[in-house]
């Protein structure tokens, strides 16, 4: 059944939009000229990532996720910490592309993990092809090294793959064979998530014209009541933050909506009202600009406070680095600021108390700094 959008009720939602569209540019206009834009911009990656968690009803700390981005685990990474920093390179994946891609078609298909692109098999290279081959009905005639062939290619394609996405690179998802029986336990085979995606840029199309919050907000809802990806609702808020970034509203960041849902009460999110639904994801969309201007002015005054001790230091003091570095993570640990700042661990610790950093544990090993 296609979504409808019907009669809006334009005297009930006008007012709540303008309100929310006022408060996103007031943060965008801040940002477009601020010192702390980039480090403002890091910090809401990790804030965002764990409210998309916290929706979807997966708890993630927020000290284990900037520990995972850093790559400095101090236990084992679990699947919602792994989805959680998926959430962080999808943000930044966005922020680095042009406006209009991440709804353009390489955009989506990257982002909604549609990408053909794939690695073709390795060709089988060992030596003596040209020699005859054993009967294959005799095991006994073949080599360790061939029997281990196809386990070792295996592996050496984990570990190549590994090290592609840990630098950066852009590693199409591996996907199922579709002739696997395990895909009938893990998904409805009958889900079309083609034709769902097919739909709601339909209703992008079809509210083209209605002014950008409200539209978001239709966004939004249609993404909800569609269903369109069996796993990964949470990139419906992504690719609704790109299009308030193309339409120039937030054109200096990525609007934070999950975080901005995380303040509205589920029972408005799930009403059965159609109406309240979507003032709710209004709500979402003020609530997100009004966090992000209290992050953005709680960073200004750190930041004024740090530059005070900065006076009178060396040219080739690291303490400007070590700034940089506190106000674009949520916290720091010893580790951290030993591998950015290439100092040794005592000289961390020397840094970190000229700053006078709150520790934010309470223990006495494994301590961590942030501006509180």
């Amino acid at each position: 059944m296609a979504y409808e959008i019907g009669k809006l009720p334009l005297e009930t939602l006008i007012g709540p939009a303008a309100k929310a569209t006022e408060s996103l540019v007031r943060l965008d206009e801040r940002l477009a000229q601020s010192p702390v834009r980039d480090g403002w911009i890091e910090r809401m990656n990790f804030h965002d990532a764990v409210a998309a968690m916290w929706i979807e009803g997966e708890l993630v700390h927020l000290e284990d996720l900037v520990c995972r981005d850093a790559e400095m685990d101090q236990r084992t990474p679990t699947h919602e910490l792994t989805l959680a920093h998926t959430v962080v390179r999808k943000r930044r994946r966005i922020l680095s592309q042009a406006r209009d891609w991440a709804l353009g078609r390489e955009g989506l298909r990257e982002l909604t993990g549609r990408d053909s692109a794939s690695a073709a098999p390795a060709e089988s290279c060992r030596e003596g092809e040209g020699e005859a081959a054993a009967d294959p009905a005799d095991p006994w005639d073949e080599t360790e090294a061939d029997q281990l062939a196809e386990e070792f290619a295996e592996i050496d394609a984990v570990l190549a793959r590994s090290s592609r996405l840990l630098a950066g690179e852009v590693v199409p998802p591996k996907t199922a064979p579709q002739g696997d029986e395990r895909l009938s336990v893990l998904y409805d085979l009958d889900w079309d998530e083609d034709a769902r995606l097919a739909e709601w840029r339909q209703v992008l199309d079809r509210t083209s014209e209605l002014p950008a919050v409200l539209r978001a907000a239709l966004a939004l809802e249609a993404w909800a009541d569609i269903e369109v990806l069996q796993r990964g609702a949470w990139i419906g808020g992504l690719l609704v933050g790109a299009m308030l970034r193309e339409e120039g509203v937030t054109a200096n960041h990525l609007a934070c909506l999950h975080l901005g849902a995380q303040k509205i009460p589920r029972e408005r999110r799930r009403s059965r009202a159609r109406t309240e639904r979507v003032a709710a994801f209004i709500d979402a969309i003020r609530e997100a600009a009004v966090a992000g201007l209290k992050e953005h002015d709680r960073l200004l005054l750190a930041r004024e406070r740090m530059e005070r001790v900065l006076r009178g230091r060396r040219s080739s003091s690291k303490l400007p680095a070590l700034m940089d570095l506190v106000l674009s993570r949520p916290m720091v640990s010893t580790s951290m600021v030993q591998a950015a700042l290439k100092v040794s661990r005592q000289g961390a610790l020397d840094l970190i108390s000229a700053f006078s950093l709150r520790e934010l544990t309470g223990r006495g090993s494994f301590r961590a700094w942030g501006i509180i």
